[in-house]
């Protein structure tokens, strides 16, 4: 019996690990790649250090309205897969907190590795060929992919194209119509782990200010969650990893109309009461401190000029209000929230229910994780699910 020709289109980070265990489970494959070399998103991950998995691994860390399903597929091809993966290709890894990266520090490690696996398991790569259509299988039973100069043949395709965050090339979205156009149903997609803007596109002056806090996300004066971390103050809004963590939300709101505010505790390490009582304690103590004295030792200049620009700065460190009206677009977005649903797909082998021998893998699936590696881990479980199940003539094995 033959083996089967399999095309997996994308060559990012879901699509070379569905070609690789499409290979190793013995199928012919093709990856088509529209740009002109692979891993490109894959090389800025993690400020180009590629935050790979993350041992804190679980269910609670990704957004999605079947987290069954989700965890089923991160058990299929779990974190310590991954980890004992890229050893097996050669990637040395280092365990930071919980947050792994390739030992070098350089997500070109990865992408090197990965397709010199690719090379290893004769995987054929076609770069520059983006793909325009999909014709599923007719009286020859093969599927047909057409791309801007060719047409190829195949006994299942794997989609892998990503969405259409980020600034890379080819990350225009044109995945989506393609699928909709084989009859397959894509919910609404919207930009995540992104900057926030405030109403009005009002000027704070305070960007390029780096500093810790905690960020509240209220919507329709309904707290809906909090972050802590470093957060980066830009001139419209704001932006870093613990608004990233809410943004998906505040996006998700946005586009339904609601009311969406943030409310920054820029010194959340106390209470409002420790914070008075720190206060009170200073202005009365051998120096005599104002006010003005004791929020310049505490936060950095720009941020501090527009503290004292507020009626009550005190209460402003605390509690300072941010209306939204509008997230940072897809170009400043590192995923996005929406897509393919879980009830277009099996869910055991992310194969479509509507076109058989068509498999899907990544970003175009509607979930979402954190940021911390949690995405990238989705791409390498979802990806080699993908690669097996399409490698597999008779599903039973599965």
């Amino acid at each position: 019996m033959k083996n089967r020709n399999i095309i997996v289109i994308g060559a990012g980070a879901s699509g070379m690990l569905a070609a690789i265990m499409a290979a190793c489970a013995g199928a012919s494959v093709t990856i088509l790649e529209q740009n002109d070399k692979v891993g490109k998103k894959l090389a800025a991950t993690g400020n180009g250090r590629c935050n790979l998995t993350n041992r804190n691994m679980g269910i609670l860390q990704f957004c999605t309205d079947t987290p069954e399903v989700v965890s089923g597929i991160l058990e299929k091809f779990s974190q310590k897969d991954t980890m004992e993966f890229f050893e097996s290709i050669g990637v040395r890894l280092t365990d930071r907190e919980g947050y792994v990266y390739p030992r070098t520090g350089q997500a070109q490690t990865v992408i090197n590795a990965l397709e010199q696996a690719l090379r290893k398991q004769k995987v054929k790569l076609k770069t520059k060929e983006k793909v325009i259509r999909m014709i599923p299988p007719g009286k020859n039973l093969l599927w047909q992919v057409i791309t801007t100069g060719w047409r190829y043949e195949a006994d299942a395709v794997i989609w892998a194209g990503g969405s259409c965050a980020s600034g890379i090339a080819g990350a225009d979205g044109s995945g989506y119509e393609i699928v909709k156009d084989l009859g397959i149903r894509v919910t609404k997609v919207l930009p995540a782990l992104v900057p926030l803007k405030a109403k009005g596109n009002q000027s704070f002056g305070w960007a390029g200010t780096r500093t810790r806090g905690k960020v509240a996300l209220y919507v329709d004066n309904r707290k809906i969650l909090e972050e802590q971390g470093e957060i980066q103050l830009t001139e419209n809004g704001i932006s870093g990893i613990p608004v990233f963590q809410i943004s998906r939300y505040a996006s998700r709101a946005l586009s339904e109309q609601k009311e969406v505010v943030v409310k920054v505790d820029f010194i959340p390490e106390m209470t409002e009461q420790q914070w008075m009582e720190y206060l009170d304690e200073h202005r009365n103590g051998v120096f005599s401190l104002s006010k003005e004295q004791l929020l310049q030792g505490i936060f950095p200049d720009r941020l501090l000029k527009v503290l004292f620009a507020q009626k009550d700065p005190v209460k402003a460190a605390k509690e300072f209000i941010i209306p939204i009206d509008k997230t940072g677009d897809m170009g400043q977005a590192q995923i996005c929230t929406g897509g393919i649903p879980f009830a277009e797909v099996d869910p055991l082998t992310l194969e479509s229910i509507r076109c058989p021998g068509l498999y899907f893998c990544g970003e175009i699936l509607d979930v979402d994780g954190k940021c911390g590696g949690y995405n990238l881990q989705w791409a390498w479980s979802s990806g080699a699910v993908a690669g097996r199940s399409a490698s597999l003539i008779d599903k039973r094995r599965y």
